[in-house]
């Protein structure tokens, strides 16, 4: 008889090793556990969610529940053919069903997403790709990034589509053909404090898929901008008093969610960005949808010519004017992928580096008692960069930054500068530093 997939995260959650983990899986997948896996996958794919909040914890035992019964009411979650009252009574009578080592072992944590045994998809793809079982691999989230245009001066030539860099936070929105939206981090947390963009997207369904009847769901790729990209970053998780109807989302590019699971669209930037242009504009020209929806401006350049060289130089000068974060250079004739690539390159004004704060400094002078500088660690493009950063925080920031200063400590921040350049220890500092941001909500988070 075959272990049962609450018995074996079970065994997973016992042991705190890499290695005994990993020889548990192995286990599993030998033993033909194929049903333990397909949970996982739900689990830790980031986008299969259910749209439920609460699932509640099950005392007592029922006859028990079967996998098939448990996935086609996961599956009707997912495509959200079961909501509000509907999904809820749906889960309490598969609760009733279940056995309680079923339900909490087991169930009840794919439907919360977190199977709370210590194994991440990373894990799990490890030990089915050493065992030849890729359709037990979990999906990887993943959106196409940019490089940085300053390290790679030979490739910006030729025709290119420019772009203005915004200095927003990465979201990724799935509109469903029924309505369903969803929004996502360039890491693959999911959002749900953007309702207004949302709903938007949503009454706008039927406009987007008018020309796409085999396509089930699209996915829209941009950055989402408030007040102030401080604000923005307080209001994305919060979970009460949320305040992001000014928030509007510039949308660059456009792809299908099956190209984007499968990590790799074959159409060209240039015909997408084309294409979503148009879906944009037929939407707001058919009935003023999308309030808080707006598609970044591009131009085509030829950069090999006297005049688009000049027009490039332009360009620059008044994404800087404008406040922008700088420009993006992009391939015309490039396929989006879900990985870091040079079709699409960046360009700011200054070197923006991310580092960890491994130490907090108190000032002097006037910043006695409150902080002075954060010490910051990390590494960038294979140099070792160890540096104080002691501007770009106001008084108040400083003064907060001090009381909590044991809480900054594995924060990544992000650090401006003007170059990089090397200690005489062999390690690498900054010239002029300047404190932008905090890049996630907890210790080691980049977002």
């Amino acid at each position: 008889m075959r272990t049962q997939p609450q018995e074996i995260i079970r065994q997973l959650e016992e042991k705190s090793g890499r290695l005994d983990k990993e020889s548990i899986l192995e286990r599993a997948i030998n033993e033909g556990c194929d049903e333990f896996f397909h949970g996982v996958q739900m689990a830790l794919d980031k986008l299969c969610t259910f749209g439920v909040k609460q699932v509640p914890f099950k005392e007592g035992d029922g006859q028990g529940l079967d996998w098939r019964s448990f996935r086609e009411l996961a599956g009707k979650l997912q495509k959200r053919e079961l909501t509000g009252h509907a999904a809820r009574d749906a889960i309490q009578l598969a609760m009733d069903v279940a056995t309680e080592e079923q339900w909490n072992g087991y169930y009840r944590r794919i439907l919360i997403k977190d199977l709370r045994c210590g194994v991440s998809e990373k894990t799990v793809n490890k030990v089915c790709k050493k065992l030849k079982r890729d359709d037990l691999m979990v999906p990887v989230f993943s959106c196409q990034l940019a490089h940085d245009g300053a390290k790679y001066p030979k490739k910006i030539k030729g025709w290119k589509l420019i772009e203005g860099k915004l200095d927003g936070s990465r979201l990724l929105i799935v509109v469903n053909k029924n309505g369903a939206v969803e929004c996502f981090s360039r890491n693959g947390k999911q959002v749900t404090n953007f309702k207004k963009v949302e709903q938007q997207f949503s009454d706008a369904a039927e406009t987007i898929f008018e020309s796409r009847a085999s396509v089930q769901a699209v996915v829209f790729d941009g950055e989402i901008m408030s007040s102030s990209f401080q604000d923005l970053m307080k209001q994305m998780h919060r979970k009460t008093d949320v305040q992001t109807d000014d928030a509007v989302y510039h949308v660059f590019d456009m792809i299908e969610l099956g190209e984007f699971t499968s990590g790799k669209c074959e159409l060209d930037q240039k015909t997408r960005s084309e294409e979503l242009q148009g879906v944009i504009g037929t939407i707001q020209e058919t009935y003023g949808g999308l309030e808080n929806v707006n598609v970044v401006g591009w131009e085509m350049v030829n950069l090999d010519t006297a005049n688009g060289k000049k027009r490039f130089e332009e360009i620059n000068r008044d994404a800087i004017e404008s406040g922008l974060e700088g420009i993006m250079i992009k391939d015309p004739d490039a396929p989006y992928e879900c990985k870091r690539s040079h079709s699409w390159l960046k360009i700011k004004p200054v070197i923006s580096v991310d580092l960890e704060i491994v130490d907090c400094e108190e000032g002097t002078g006037r910043n006695e008692g409150r902080l002075g500088a954060f010490v910051a660690h990390g590494f960038d493009d294979g140099r070792e960069i160890h540096v104080n950063v002691g501007s770009g925080f106001s008084d108040d920031q400083r003064i907060e930054f001090w009381e909590t200063r044991d809480e900054c400590i594995g924060m990544i921040i992000e650090v401006r500068a003007d170059d990089v350049t090397q200690n005489a220890d062999g390690t690498y500092s900054l010239r002029f530093p300047r404190f932008e941001r905090f890049r996630g909500f907890e210790p080691h988070e980049k977002i």
